[in-house]
């Protein structure tokens, strides 16, 4: 496929996220030369432990809740706690509880544009399934850095909206069944 490496990548999903976002890291390689962030939108009912518990458990990546100040490591994931956006910030995360965006916190338009700003056209931006117009500015602001945008095929999400109002944005790079998402993922993080 011939695509660049990156240093980061930021996957925001939605209604039917938590089955998407479990997928995807199933099918990444253990040796990722990058850490990713996960921005899901979830109710606060949601339990922090037995949604970690589900992902490690289909993942072989260290998956962890995302706290304040944590530093990213490649080759682990990092899942927004509830109620709380996450940032990235150079070489760290930062979570704030300012205003919901778009009805939701955590906001994957504010992770992916904090991350277009902390990480240039070394970030990649991955749009799950989902049932709003979330991530399409976070979209727009890791393309104006110079990054790269891969959207779940609407057809293959349980709710198209927030694909295609991603691919609406006429900016994305590359539109891929989640399988083929974490192969183009394996193949810019591996560490060969």
């Amino acid at each position: 496929m011939g695509e660049p490496p990156c240093r980061l990548a930021v996957v925001g999903a939605s209604w039917g996220g938590f089955e998407a976002v479990a997928s995807l890291l199933a099918a990444l390689e253990p040796d990722l030369c990058f850490p990713i962030v996960v921005a899901q939108h979830r109710g606060p009912d949601v339990g922090e432990g037995a949604l970690l518990r589900w992902l490690q458990s289909r993942c072989t990546l260290p998956v962890r809740e995302a706290e304040d100040k944590d530093g990213l490591e490649a080759g682990h994931v990092y899942v927004s706690p509830a109620e709380y956006h996450l940032l990235v910030d150079d070489d760290h995360l930062v979570l704030s509880v300012d205003d919901a965006v778009r009805f939701s916190r955590p906001s994957i338009d504010v992770l992916f544009e904090s991350a277009a700003d902390s990480y240039g056209a070394d970030v990649v931006g991955v749009v799950l399934t989902g049932a709003n117009e979330d991530g399409c500015r976070g979209v727009l602001a890791i393309k104006e850095a110079g990054g790269r945008v891969y959207v779940q095929d609407p057809a293959t999400a349980e709710r198209p909206e927030m694909p295609e109002a991603a691919i609406g944005t006429g900016l994305v790079d590359r539109v891929l069944p989640l399988p083929a998402i974490a192969a183009v993922l394996n193949e810019i993080g591996g560490r060969g």
